[in-house]
């Protein structure tokens, strides 16, 4: 799969590409659900979708919203 990325900024730990934004994370301090597929007991679903860019684990920001 290739992207063309239109658009890139950076502030911090923030990263907007093509308009979306991504939150960075350092290894220590990742979401609870990070690289959790399913839970089928609780019926909660993870996050399995991350790129790694200088030192930091970017997730989408939408992806966090529905938090538990």
């Amino acid at each position: 799969m290739t992207t063309t990325l239109k658009s890139f900024k950076r502030r911090e730990t923030t990263i907007y590409l093509n308009k979306v934004k991504y939150t960075g994370y350092l290894i220590g301090y990742l979401p609870k659900r990070f690289a959790f597929i399913y839970n089928e007991e609780n019926d909660q679903e993870g996050l399995y979708s991350w790129f790694n860019y200088r030192g930091l684990t970017y997730i989408r920001a939408s992806d966090l919203i529905t938090g538990w």
